[in-house]
């Protein structure tokens, strides 16, 4: 089992999550942070540091974001990894919790 990371981060970005992983499993984009399934340890250390609350483990994901369990993996596998924490996307408060997001994802 693996955590993964949902619609909401989209366009907010937080990195919360980074600073308490211990197998530096997150990779991120331009407007998003995804889990590197490979390399999660299943640790739920993530999951409530995440101030968008975007994180889930994989057989607690909300409905309508199933799709999120590819996105991650395929996505890990050409973003860098990210392993300090960054401030969030400028109108990441304004984005937060807003539906309808996948569409504004940048690969």
């Amino acid at each position: 089992m693996t955590f993964v990371v949902t619609e909401n981060c989209i366009k907010c970005k937080f990195t919360d999550c980074v600073d308490v992983c211990p197998v530096d499993c997150f990779h991120e984009g331009p407007n998003f942070l995804v889990i590197d399934p490979d390399e999660c340890i299943d640790c739920t250390l993530c999951e409530p540091e995440c101030p968008a609350e975007a994180i889930f483990s994989e057989d607690e994901l909300p409905e309508g974001q199933e799709q999120f369990i590819e996105i991650n993996a395929e996505l890990a596998q050409s973003w860098p990894v990210i392993t300090d924490v960054a401030d969030a996307l400028p109108d990441a408060e304004e984005w937060d919790g807003k539906p309808g997001k996948l569409a504004m994802l940048e690969r």
